[in-house]
């Protein structure tokens, strides 16, 4: 029976992609295997700390604690011996990646490189999960990057993630590389994502300061594991989009989610603060515009990608 592995299972996307596998899990699912084909969720720490999303209970997956540096990607691999894989584990945070670029490359390099050969070895399927922010050093054209835009990173975390697709292409062109871009949603109470992190701000009585130079074409993070399990039928090697179809500013991103939560755009944008880029120092470079042209990944889905609007509101529908 198909086994499928999600690494970074209790991470912000992982949680929500191992949700959407379970869905597809039992939709096949028989009197006889009444939860369907099995999926394994990796997590680096207790699966206890991850939420649950959807119906189905937590014990639907197998939860294995397992560090993935040095040999633990391949003893993983190993032992649970999976058909499919979606790698989302990294190291995503842009300042830890500064702060730590030896790490940054062990985790968002060499890791896919090994799950990949191990998945070429074996002929499993291969989604890696990268990132919009292996562009940056220009802006992005009318329309957003192409799967065939030339990547030019400005961070550690953006020139290790290009360095993890390299790797993985190298050792199993068949994989796909699934560039996401910023993401948001419900992360469970955890404050992660774009949104979320956001209102967690303003819970504390923060008035966040939003870029109205900065461009970017977020996606809903469910919306994105969706597509990311579809995708595992989909024979595409290579880089594919997923994005949604609104380029906005963090600002304006930020007045829309303030306008999912009922304010109107009065009090909403009293709530933020505009800013530019030179405002601030990130302590990381920024780059200004990483928009996504997703119109390959909009042809062959099913999953349709989601604006703002619509994203939002699926993520605060109870």
């Amino acid at each position: 029976m198909r086994t499928t592995l999600v690494t970074g299972a209790s991470g912000f996307l992982g949680a929500h992609v191992v949700a959407a596998a379970l869905t597809r899990s039992r939709s096949e699912a028989t009197l006889a295997d009444p939860l369907g084909p099995p999926v394994v969720a990796q997590s680096r720490g207790p699966a206890l700390l991850a939420p649950r999303f959807g119906p189905g209970p937590r014990d639907a997956a197998e939860w294995i604690e397992r560090d993935l540096t040095g040999e633990g990607a391949v003893e993983l691999l190993d032992a649970v011996r999976p058909e499919e894989v979606i790698h989302c584990a990294a190291m995503s945070r842009t300042a830890a990646c500064e702060a730590e670029p030896e790490l940054a490359v062990e985790l968002n390099a060499r890791v896919p490189g090994a799950i990949a050969a191990w998945c070429a070895a074996r002929g499993a399927r291969l989604i890696h999960v990268s990132t919009d922010l292996v562009f940056g050093a220009t802006d992005a054209p009318s329309g957003g990057f192409e799967e065939e835009a030339e990547p030019a990173p400005l961070s550690v975390y953006g020139r290790t993630k290009l360095e993890g697709e390299q790797a993985v292409l190298d050792a199993f062109p068949s994989a796909t590389v699934a560039r996401l871009p910023l993401l948001y949603g419900n992360s469970g109470g955890r404050g992660l994502g774009a949104s979320d992190s956001l209102l967690e701000a303003l819970e504390r009585g923060d008035r966040p300061r939003l870029f109205v130079d900065e461009w970017r074409t977020p996606l809903e993070v469910s919306n994105a594991a969706e597509a990311l399990v579809e995708l595992l039928e989909f024979d595409h090697g290579g880089a594919l989009h997923l994005a949604g179809p609104d380029r906005v500013t963090r600002h304006e991103f930020g007045l829309a989610v303030l306008a999912a939560m009922g304010l109107e755009p009065g009090a909403a944008r009293a709530e933020i603060e505009e800013a530019h880029q030179a405002d601030l120092d990130p302590g990381a470079p920024r780059p200004r515009d990483v928009s996504l042209d997703a119109r390959l990944a909009a042809r062959h889905l099913e999953t349709a990608l989601r604006g703002v609007e619509a994203g939002m509101a699926r993520a605060v529908a109870p």
